[in-house]
């Protein structure tokens, strides 16, 4: 049991550091969000640490009335359990007044949050709950209120909000003008390598960066989990990290690692997986048993982790430019695969039952692999009947005709801000 008093401090605290007096930079995602306000649904806002969740509900909290907001991770609310929940709610309405909408930032950490959040929907109240583990949210949501949520990925910046971050507006027209277009290039470079989580951005300290791995790696993963083999944990990031957008199977690693066996493996990618630092993408497979068996590809959150995980001493562009399509595709909620039978194309993207786009990603589309990208993109596109083809650079431009079937080539900053 946590005392009433305490509970007046931390709430009374946190409502004075609610809106710092700072610029912030309004997520794209927002107005979806605010469509979904007057459904009577909880929203559920899931995401990897520091993406900016909270930040995120102070801008919807600035677009409402009649909210009150609580952070669970305050080292004062440790004590805090289940049976706390009305004493918070009189003293959430002693100090914000009439309550209509509640505001719950990393609330997983408090276990059975949901019988006092089912009974808060139930009364007529709009809330609104945030945390950073995918697996303990979807769980607790899964098991009491199904079918009574709608929930959302929250990600680091997208390059639209990193332009925005940084003051500048993109217009058509400043593709085709030399200076512009070399300012926007410079800024794009400097995206695939720090990456949008916005604090880093501010300061721009790797011991930022550190730190964020290691609270992850230890709270959201070692903790939570129980992890006692630590040290293999971490030789598990640093190889996907070093491995970013490449082919790899539990086997594989289970021999890397000097396991005895793969179970290992997959739990820890799963932990991984449940955090938001990592995504598996399968191969597409008609059948599923083909598709959980093929070789899995693996795509960090964010490249800025590169910096202070992987092994590697110099970046692979290309990858690092590959790892940065498959987190757009997945901010816009895309359905994602690989594609591979006698060439790879990158992603295909599944729309209900239908296939209808495929992606090729290089850094640069030259004599030496221009074969190789062109007939695994028009090998994807003649199995699915899709017209159209997409070949993502960091700045070339084209239009190529081949059989009967259009390839457009575009710089990825483009197809970004487009």
């Amino acid at each position: 049991m946590i005392q009433k008093d305490v509970l007046r401090q931390v709430v009374t605290r946190q409502k004075a550091e609610l809106f710092p007096k700072m610029e912030i930079v309004q997520r794209e995602i927002l107005d979806e969000i605010l469509k979904w306000f007057k459904d009577e649904r909880i929203i559920v806002l899931t995401g990897i640490r520091r993406c900016g969740k909270s930040t995120l509900l102070k801008q919807i909290m600035q677009k409402k009335t009649g909210w009150c907001y609580i952070n669970f991770e305050d080292e004062r609310m440790l004590d805090f359990k289940a049976q706390d929940f009305e004493t918070l709610n009189e003293v959430l309405v002693e100090i914000y007044g009439p309550l209509s909408i509640y505001f719950f930032d990393e609330i997983q950490n408090i276990e059975k949050f949901e019988i006092f959040v089912r009974r808060l929907q139930e009364e007529g109240k709009k809330v609104i709950i945030t945390g950073s583990n995918a697996s303990l949210l979807s769980k607790e949501l899964g098991t009491r209120l199904t079918g009574r949520y709608k929930a959302f990925e929250i990600y680091p910046f997208s390059f639209r909000e990193v332009l925005a971050f940084n003051k500048t507006v993109v217009n058509k027209e400043d593709f085709y003008i030399t200076d512009k277009k070399v300012n926007l290039l410079r800024f794009f470079e400097e995206y695939l390598n720090s990456g949008g989580f916005p604090e880093y951005l501010k300061n721009k300290d790797k011991d930022y960066i550190k730190t964020l791995y290691e609270n992850i790696l230890y709270k959201d993963i070692i903790t939570r989990y129980s992890v006692r083999r630590e040290k293999l944990i971490k030789e598990l990031v640093n190889l996907l990290t070093t491995n970013t957008a490449s082919k790899f199977t539990y086997n594989s690693l289970k021999n890397t690692l000097g396991l005895k066996n793969a179970i290992t493996v997959k739990e820890y990618i799963s932990y991984l997986n449940n955090s938001y630092l990592f995504f598996e993408l399968l191969k597409f497979s008609y059948s599923v048993r083909q598709q959980l068996n093929s070789p899995r590809k693996i795509y960090s959150v964010d490249s800025v982790f590169n910096q202070v995980c992987g092994l590697n001493l110099t970046q692979d562009k290309g990858k690092n430019l590959e790892n940065a399509v498959f987190i757009e595709l997945k901010r816009k909620g895309k359905e994602i695969y690989y594609y591979e039978v006698k060439y790879e194309c990158d992603f295909i993207i599944k729309e209900g039952k239908t296939i209808n786009a495929a992606i090729q990603v290089c850094y640069s589309l030259d004599p030496k692999n221009r074969d190789r990208e062109i007939n695994g993109l028009i090998e994807a596109m003649n199995t699915f009947k899709i017209k159209e083809g997409l070949i993502l650079t960091f700045e070339q431009s084209e239009e190529l005709i081949i059989n009967g079937k259009m390839i457009r080539v575009l710089p990825v900053l483009r197809w970004m801000v487009q």
